[in-house]
């Protein structure tokens, strides 16, 4: 089943291009990096898919023909962020936004999510109080609130130290291999390298596919 589909499709702001084209297909389950330079075009290109831009021309087609609903974002974090004084628990609730009133589903789902990224027992933690590596987990169960079977991520483990982002980067593999769609910008080649099904590089020469064709394709051209 397609997961994720984009048909000529260029990103940018204002109507000027940024980055493009991007004809590719994602199936269900796949593990997608976006890798590039800074300032390529990459968090455009995310934003767009999340419908916080407009495309510059094109078309995205989500699988089961949904638009944007059902799928999870994470963010970078900011200094602000990171200092917001709500617990752990208030936070991830946070992430079934859009309703007056919290379901016992939804309070069971949320529970669910700081359970599998290893947070619920820093529920009634104050957020700000939290380290590193414990404030992403707790941004990603929340993510996870909104996620049905695809989640977007923005340079996940920017910020933490190495055993922090294993731990990152451990959770988000059992996520993949629980079946969830995973689209991930990443600056960090091996881990790359380890956990991609596939790459889309954005920049001046777009290119999409499996691991193997894109260093195969690095090493014959001699780059991007």
């Amino acid at each position: 089943m397609i997961s994720l589909k984009c048909e000529n499709l260029f990103v940018g702001y204002d109507g000027k291009t940024v980055a493009g084209p991007f004809d590719f297909e994602i199936g269900s389950g796949e593990y997608l990096c976006i890798v590039g330079n800074n300032g390529s075009g990459k968090t455009t290109f995310m934003k767009t898919l999340l419908g916080l831009l407009p495309p510059v021309s094109g078309k995205i087609v989500f699988g089961n023909g949904r638009v944007h609903s059902g799928v999870g974002y994470l963010p970078q974090q900011t200094s602000v962020q990171r200092d917001f004084p709500a617990t752990a628990k208030e936070i991830v609730l946070s992430g079934c936004a859009g309703k007056m009133f919290l379901s016992k589903a939804d309070k069971r789902k949320a529970e669910f999510n700081m359970n599998r990224t290893g947070v619920l027992s820093l529920q009634n933690k104050c957020y700000r109080e939290l380290s590193g590596g414990q404030q992403q987990r707790v941004l990603l169960a929340r993510a996870l609130c909104a996620a049905n079977d695809i989640i977007l991520l923005d340079e996940p483990v920017s910020g933490l130290d190495p055993t922090a982002a294993k731990e990152m980067y451990k959770i988000i593999k059992e996520l993949n291999r629980g079946g969830m769609t995973v689209i991930m910008i990443s600056h960090d080649m091996q881990s790359v390298s380890e956990n991609a099904s596939c790459i889309l590089h954005v920049g001046d020469t777009v290119f999409f596919g499996s691991r193997d064709e894109y260093y195969r394709s690095f090493s014959e051209n001699g780059g991007f």
